[in-house]
This record gives C-alpha cells, sequence and structure tokens, in this order.
C-alpha cells in the first residue's frame, strides 16, 4: 500500500493520536519501515552518540508471542509491526565509529574528534547507572516521537506503549542485558481514529523568566 508523504508539519502534528485500532490487511513495506526509521534517527542525542537500538517485530508469529507479554493489548496483533525502542547502556562504545565518520563527512576535525572519544570513554563511561539511564531514557524519547511524526507524514499511525512485562518481553526476544526497555511503538493503518483528547492550557503549564 502506497501512502502520500505530507510536507505539512503542523498538520502532521494535528492529526497525530494514539491510534488503538489497525487494519490487520495492512502490510507495511519494509522499505517504508525503513525510512520511518532513518528519518526518526536525525533526532538529537546527547554527543551524538545516538544510544537508541530498535527490534522491529513484523511476523505475524512473534506478534503472537507477544500479544500476551503486552497485556493482550489487540494493536500488537493488528498493527502491521511493533517497534521495540531500546537505549544502549554502552552507547559511548560507537563513539570512535560516530565521530570517525563525522571527521570523513568534514563535520569536524581530527582534533576536535578526539575531544569527543575522550569525553564518550571518560565521563559517559564512568557514570553511574541511573545516570546512564537517565540519558538514554531522554534520547530514546525524543527518537520515539520523531519515528511517530514520520509515520503520521506518512499517513500511517502509531501508538507508544509502556504497558508490557519488561522481564518477559526481554527474555522472549533475548534483549542483551545492557539494553534498557524505553517503549514499545504499534505502528499501521488506522481502522478507528484515534480517541480525541484535550491539552492543559498553557497558562497553567508554563511559566515565563521564573516559577
Amino acid at each position: 500500500m502506497s501512502v502520500q508523504v505530507s510536507q505539512d508539519f503542523h498538520q502532521v502534528v494535528k492529526e497525530r493520536h494514539s491510534v488503538r485500532y489497525y487494519d490487520p490487511s495492512v502490510k507495511m513495506t519494509i522499505a517504508e519501515l525503513e525510512e520511518i526509521l532513518h528519518e526518526a534517527t536525525l533526532a538529537p542525542s546527547s554527543s551524538n552518540l545516538q544510544p537508541w537500538r530498535f527490534l522491529v517485530i513484523e511476523d505475524q508469529a512473534l506478534k503472537e508471542k507477544l500479544l500476551p507479554i503486552a497485556f493482550n493489548q489487540k494493536q500488537v496483533v493488528d498493527a502491521s509491526a511493533v517497534i521495540a525502542v531500546f537505549g544502549d547502556l554502552k552507547w559511548y562504545e560507537r563513539g570512535e565509529q560516530i565521530y570517525s565518520a563525522s571527521v570523513d563527512a568534514g563535520y569536524m576535525t581530527e582534533e576536535v574528534k578526539q575531544q569527543f572519544v575522550g569525553t564518550a570513554e571518560n565521563v559517559y563511561r564512568n557514570m553511574d547507572e541511573a545516570r546512564k539511564k537517565s540519558i538514554v531514557h531522554i534520547d530514546g524519547g525524543l527518537v520515539s516521537m520523531q519515528l511517530m511524526l514520520s509515520a503520521r507524514a506518512r499517513g500511517y499511525d502509531t501508538v507508544p506503549m509502556g504497558g508490557f512485562d519488561g522481564v518477559k518481553f526481554k527474555e522472549a526476544f533475548n534483549v542483551p542485558e545492557h539494553y534498557e526497555n524505553i517503549m514499545l511503538i504499534a505502528i499501521g493503518k488506522a481502522a478507528q481514529p484515534g480517541r480525541p483528547t484535550v491539552r492543559l492550557p498553557l497558562d497553567q503549564i508554563v511559566s515565563w523568566n521564573e516559577l
């Protein structure tokens, strides 16, 4: 199924809703999912170290396996795919690879690269676990939101899911121990529109210059 990519950011933001009912007959292609994931990974991350990792579950038998782990939420089996988003708690080990590519692309000098690699190796590596988890959760949230907007721009729908048994999920899908669960994202074509929601007015959530 081909969908039209929307170029109106404001429309995309306003039309994105959490959709829980999907058309099981719609199967997204690997190419479509890869395009969405590529756009998602343009999101910012701490020191551009990109700690996000993804498991795309589009095989129907594996979605059925996931269903009870996700507390029998039907979107798991009806959506085209479920994307598991993780944060790699050893993300800093990719520093040399990422910054060398930046030098090759002309985005930084070798001297700046060495400074960044030093930060990755000496600062991030030695952080306490709580701080590491905080970083990958922040960056994982950024990439997840960008993924959902990219999907909406292509006419697809999503719902972020925190309701699943993280321990059983890791066991069932052989997730590395150093991968932190961030969320599951069901993605596909809505069978029913997402429920309209309201937002708090700005004067209740925004302060200017002081709290």
